[in-house]
């Protein structure tokens, strides 16, 4: 081996690490887009059989059933808009710096009440709250309400950008799967075409699965919000089954908030924390747990497992393993890239034992 051999990969090794590290740059430059394309790749997704009904069952032409289905989707996203401008109007209001005395009062009031309840029962847990500087930080939130305001320009761009990459593969249902085509080996395109098609139809189910499990507790939540008087019931339960949507982080961070926005909903009308606030509270939570109960062993289990043809084991231990390596983002995107990784295993791996038990139902 001469010196000009060695000379020669030497180079090409590095410009194979410079090519992968301007690549990497270059995505993390893009991150936005990226994210953008996937979101819309999964609106297409959970869209894809709304576009089917309407082309099949009600005879619409291709480009009309896209634009139907997007007037749909914009109308939601508008509906749910508009149901948290109130709120955002209401507690702009409230936690303005002209009313930041009152707020402070109400939440002292609130404290001390819980301080007098709880000392009574020798529970000393809430007597650091009344040395603690709870009061200082809330004269920040107004300047993170004017932050949130700031950021809503950026919002709309990205909205607009998702609405219209969402519309072009609605459309055209082989636009992603030609891009993906093109970028691999020559030879393996028929497989590949072939796992696509599972993978669409498996996470199309999967969403829609995740769809419905959300509308089972948003419905529920607001039953038990409306229930004991809770105001903006709609809301928070709203932003409590939204957060359902990370496996069993995201239920104890809506517990947490449901219990906050529970107590905090009486702040102004000199409620009793003893007689009312506390009972109110332990009856919401209960309704809480019990919704919570029937998610985990019932429709969560059914849903997942039918929706990704896995075991209801397997996808426990999917999640754990997802949030062990990448937290809750981990958790989120585990049972989609365990499905998506199980149908290319079938279809490259099919021989293996291993492989072959595992994907037998798909």
């Amino acid at each position: 081996m001469n010196s000009k051999i060695i000379s020669h990969g030497i180079l090409r090794a590095l410009a194979i690490i410079l090519g992968v590290v301007g690549l990497g740059y270059f995505l993390l430059t893009i991150q936005s887009v990226l994210v953008y394309i996937l979101i819309a790749a999964i609106i297409a997704l959970i869209a894809k059989p709304i576009i089917l009904f309407l082309r099949k069952k009600l005879k619409f032409p291709n480009t009309v059933a896209v634009i139907s289905t997007m007037i749909l989707f914009v109308t939601l996203i508008l509906g749910i808009t508009g149901m948290f401008i109130p709120l955002v109007i209401e507690q702009g209001e409230s936690l303005s710096l002209l009313k930041t005395t009152a707020l402070e009062e109400n939440i002292g009031n609130l404290i001390t009440q819980a301080n007098d309840y709880f000392s009574s029962k020798n529970i000393n847990i809430l007597s650091e709250l009344q040395s603690a500087d709870v009061f200082t930080s809330l004269k920040t939130i107004p300047n993170v309400l004017n932050s949130i305001v700031g950021a809503l320009g950026s919002f709309s761009i990205g909205l607009f950008s998702v609405l219209f990459i969402t519309f072009f593969f609605m459309k055209d249902s082989r636009l992603f799967k030609n891009a993906l085509l093109a970028l691999i080996p020559q030879g393996t395109e028929k497989k590949f075409s072939h796992s696509l098609e599972k993978i669409n139809d498996l996470l199309s189910r999967y969403f829609i699965g995740l769809v419905i499990q959300i509308s089972i507790l948003f419905i529920v939540y607001t039953l038990i919000l409306l229930i004991f008087g809770v105001s903006n019931a709609v809301v928070i339960a709203f932003l409590c089954a939204l957060l359902n949507i990370i496996p069993y982080i995201g239920p104890l961070i809506s517990a947490f908030l449901m219990i906050v926005l529970t107590m905090t909903s009486g702040l102004g009308q000199n409620l009793d924390f003893q007689s009312e606030i506390l009972p109110k509270t332990i009856y919401v939570m209960i309704g809480f747990i019990m919704a919570q109960v029937g998610d985990n062993f019932a429709s969560q289990p059914i849903i997942f497992s039918k929706t990704t043809k896995s075991h209801p084991l397997e996808i426990f231990l999917i999640i754990i393993i997802g949030g062990l390596l990448a937290g809750p983002l981990g958790m989120i995107i585990a049972v989609p890239s365990y499905t998506v990784l199980k149908v290319i295993l079938k279809e490259f791996m099919s021989d293996n034992k291993i492989v072959s038990s595992l994907t037998k139902e798909i």
